[in-house]
């Protein structure tokens, strides 16, 4: 094993790439209105290319972290870093929407690259658990630190480039990352495995982008055929996908992680964290900027002491755990985010900062012990040669717990919404503008200009007044789930009371 030193040198590109990676999650949102004014997409076309980018990853995961584990971890990063690189330039000059939609496709296949081989790097790189954890701690940072950056690089570069520039600021980084992973990063692959299953590979993409499809389109048109056929097509391949690695010698998975200590109990409650986080925090962004009428970017400064907290949270929870023990870490940081997400509820449509810094902040504190000593446990309970599936599966769990949340929080909120604006609409409004304002929070922001200012103000307050009692309403339900998720993991956890 390399020295302490290379170690932590070597850590620091590996949190290079995760930031980036990071960063294009969150910095294309602020774009949103350029792009639509310059490329003209359709309604649909500009949801195909804000959400194109997480379906790839989250579908390409499974597949890409087992084949780090055959390639080399490293070898993977790399190949990945070239292929980012590629696609921000092609995204950057893309002159249709069309283009756009492919060129983020090919962004989120790249990106799937980065998680599960960094990950499973950290795995190999550090033996000993405590240092193990630490590394980990980090890696989550750069993921917080990269969420935080988006907005607020994304919004410096508008203020005096075209949206295209957005997209370019991956190539320098991608490109110093080709330079220093050869001679900082050590190469990890499993020497027996097998070769490549290419149907399961295509049998795990396609599950997961049906599934996900599935749930968003759910969350933003209802229960309707399309979403209901895509739900039931995904199941069923995830199916065909479990019976086949069961068959196999070579499995993409194997199945047999699954019987580890705890490793089902903590994935499981891995999942319903992620499951609430995304779902109930999708409505924060809407808050600031729909109900209290911030600019994107100030709405964006707005999240940093959330991101921040979570940097502390995940770098202070290996010293906690010494103290505490994981076991019961994991329990007091479940319950402290159901405190979060309680503060969330009492929010109220005149800005009460102070709370939301409170709640979003506590929040993170609670959560990074889970996330943290979730993906530890999850990745070392798995032998080395097979860490990068083990990190696909963490990720892949975190990527469909939050399309998952975001599927039902959005539908409960947008229900709730629905209901109440049809009873406080006015019906001598015109038609088109009661159905604009009653579908979304943005529609009656819209559609109210076309009103009186008298009527405007009347219209406003009360699509307000629905989106709050929707957002209350799901972050209480978060504060129940987080509370039930500390009951599993209190039940589920107890052979890490005796832990390192």
């Amino acid at each position: 094993m390399e020295s302490s030193k290379a170690r932590w040198i070597g850590l620091s590109v590996i949190a290079l790439a995760c930031v980036l990676y990071s960063m294009d999650l969150t910095v294309l949102n602020l774009a949103i209105p350029a792009i639509s004014a310059d490329l003209q997409p359709s309604s649909a076309q500009l949801l195909w290319i804000v959400d194109i980018y997480g379906f790839m990853v989250a579908g390409a995961l499974i597949t890409m972290g087992t084949l780090g584990d055959r390639i080399g971890r490293r070898r993977l990063l790399m190949i990945g870093a070239a292929a980012f690189g590629v696609a921000s330039v092609l995204a950057a000059f893309s002159n249709s929407a069309e283009m756009l939609i492919v060129t983020r496709a090919l962004h989120g296949l790249a990106g799937a690259t980065i998680a599960p081989s960094t990950l499973s790097l950290i795995r190999n790189m550090f033996d000993d658990p405590a240092e193990r954890m630490k590394a980990i701690g980090i890696w989550i940072s750069s993921f917080s630190i990269g969420a935080v950056m988006g907005p607020l690089v994304g919004g410096v570069l508008l203020e005096y480039f075209w949206w295209g520039s957005v997209f370019l600021i991956n190539v320098p980084v991608m490109i110093l990352l080709l330079i220093l992973a050869p001679r900082l990063l050590p190469e990890y692959k499993d020497e027996s495995a097998g070769r490549m299953d290419l149907p399961s590979a295509a049998l795990s993409l396609s599950a997961v982008l049906l599934l996900i499809y599935a749930l968003k389109d759910t969350a933003e048109q209802g229960v309707n055929t399309m979403g209901a056929l895509s739900f039931v097509g995904g199941l069923a391949l995830g199916v065909w996908f479990v019976r086949r690695q069961a068959a196999l010698k070579d499995p993409l998975i194997d199945l047999n992680l699954f019987k580890a200590p705890g490793f089902k109990a903590v994935l499981g409650t891995y999942l319903l964290s992620c499951l609430t986080m995304f779902g109930v925090y999708v409505y924060i962004a809407q808050y600031l900027q729909l109900v209290l009428g911030l600019t994107p970017l100030v709405a964006g400064a707005w999240t940093v002491p959330w991101a921040l907290a979570f940097v502390v949270g995940t770098n202070i929870t290996p010293w906690l755990a010494k103290q505490l023990g994981q076991a019961k870490l994991v329990v007091f940081g479940l319950l402290g985010t159901a405190i979060g997400f309680a503060g969330l509820a009492l929010l109220s449509i005149k800005a009460d900062m102070g709370l939301l810094v409170f709640a979003t902040v506590v929040l993170a504190l609670g959560l990074s012990p889970m996330f943290t000593l979730g993906t530890e446990l999850i990745i070392s309970s798995a032998p080395p040669e097979k860490a990068g599936a083990a990190s696909a599966l963490a990720e892949t769990g975190a990527e469909f717990g939050g399309a998952v949340g975001i599927a039902v929080f959005g539908s409960i909120g947008v229900a709730i919404y629905r209901d109440r604006m049809e009873s406080l609409l006015n019906p001598a409004w015109p038609s088109e503008i009661q159905r604009a304002a009653q579908d979304t929070l943005g529609g009656a922001l819209a559609s109210a200009v076309q009103l009186p200012a008298i009527e405007q103000i009347s219209l406003l307050q009360a699509a307000r007044h629905a989106f709050m009692e929707g957002m209350q309403l799901t972050s209480i339900a978060g504060a129940v789930l987080m509370l039930l998720a500390s009951v599993l993991a209190y039940k589920s956890l107890k052979h890490l009371r005796t832990a390192h």
